[in-house]
């Protein structure tokens, strides 16, 4: 399978109810679920190499089915610790 190298942009609903564009930096997978890393946009426009700014990751579980892909916010400390452990030791690996 190819590898996509185009940054994929997903338009979201925010917790008031507004339209929030993301893009997808990189899907992990922990204990069987999958994770999505997210960066917030400006609008549907991916950030340019001239954009100063420190990109905010956002880390939200993804609930698949066939047809649609939702995210959610993860609730549980434990959870989300465990998912960033993995983040922390992909990138050690990465780094070797």
């Amino acid at each position: 399978m190819e590898e996509q190298n185009t940054p994929q942009i997903i338009k979201t609903i925010g917790e008031q109810g507004e339209e929030v564009f993301m893009k997808l930096v990189e899907v992990v997978s922990v204990e069987g679920n999958d994770y999505a890393l997210l960066s917030v946009v400006e609008n549907d426009t991916l950030p340019t190499a001239d954009d100063n700014e420190e990109e905010e990751i956002v880390i939200m579980k993804m609930n698949k089915t066939e047809s649609s892909c939702t995210f959610e916010i993860i609730e549980d400390d434990e959870e989300f610790n465990l998912v960033v452990e993995a983040i922390n030791e992909g990138d050690e690996i990465e780094e070797n």
